[in-house]
């Protein structure tokens, strides 16, 4: 008789394992945790430590991805929420959509970060080619979270430094909820004082959640903030709330780090207030 594992909520999240600097999975598995979900990791690859510090042990994953998923299906896995996070190669997006396939149900959440680039510039990897294929994964999100720069390369928009105009912010955001999802959040929008994010969802006037800006960019605070709204969704908060919620979080683990004094690339010490999410 085979055992049913699919009796509590769970999440399973595609990204890299980095070992220290809180960043991607080691990130996701606590807070996904905390929020009353299982979190299920998919590793795309090996860090000793992220690519801030000075070096790095790396290995691909990309060769036993597909062997780590078949066995999952053995155990007929599904799952609440899919979760996306950096992807390296074409190879990697399209292992994600034929995961996607496998696994996700019609009330599975699907949340993509398009991790592509930051002030205007696509990382290295991120070729006309790799663009492309994550526009592919992008048009099956049910959820989006790009930055400003992620969300211009992914619309083919020319990005812009200085201040973006609400109407062409709320613009952006429209055009990425045309290709598929239903609620888009573009991150990191810088006003003044203020650091802003705008909850775009079908339906719904189109919101700005803000914050006061403190300290300075650190590593993580965006896996920091995905796992925050993917455990939100499974658990079925509002989108809304759920930004604000997360928002909140990720400046009070700021102001943490600062009163620790932990350099920038150590990331921000979540652990201090776990409690916060566990109410």
């Amino acid at each position: 008789m085979q055992q049913d594992h699919n009796r509590q909520k769970k999440i399973a999240v595609i990204n890299d394992f980095t070992g220290f600097g809180r960043c991607s999975l080691t990130v996701s598995i606590p807070i996904i945790s905390a929020m009353k979900v299982q979190c299920c990791p998919v590793p795309t690859s090996i860090f000793s430590n992220h690519t801030a510090y000075e070096s790095c042990y790396f290995e691909d994953y990309t060769d036993r991805m597909q062997l780590y998923i078949d066995e999952w299906k053995k155990l007929g896995l599904t799952f609440n929420g899919i979760s996306t996070g950096f992807l390296g190669s074409k190879e990697q997006i399209q292992i994600v959509l034929r995961f996607l396939d496998d696994f996700a149900g019609e009330d599975t959440v699907v949340i993509v970060d398009p991790v592509m680039g930051d002030d205007g510039v696509p990382y290295s990897t991120y070729t006309p080619e790799m663009c492309s294929e994550m526009k592919k994964l992008a048009v099956r999100a049910d959820i989006l979270t790009p930055n400003l720069t992620e969300a211009c390369i992914l619309a083919g928009q020319e990005y812009h430094d200085g201040k973006w105009k609400t109407e062409q912010v709320i613009s952006l955001a429209r055009e990425l909820s045309e290709m598929g999802p239903d609620r888009v959040v573009i991150t990191g929008i810088l006003q003044g004082e203020f650091i802003a994010n705008l909850c775009y969802e079908k339906g719904v006037e189109p919101r700005f959640v803000r914050t006061h800006r403190v300290g300075t960019q650190r590593c993580g605070t965006g896996d920091v903030f995905a796992a925050m709204i993917a455990a939100d969704a499974v658990n079925g908060v509002e989108f809304q709330q759920s930004v604000h919620k997360a928002s909140q979080f990720i400046k009070r683990c700021i102001q943490k780090s600062i009163e620790l004094d932990l350099p920038l690339e150590d990331g921000v010490c979540f652990e201090e207030l776990m409690g916060l999410l566990c109410k």
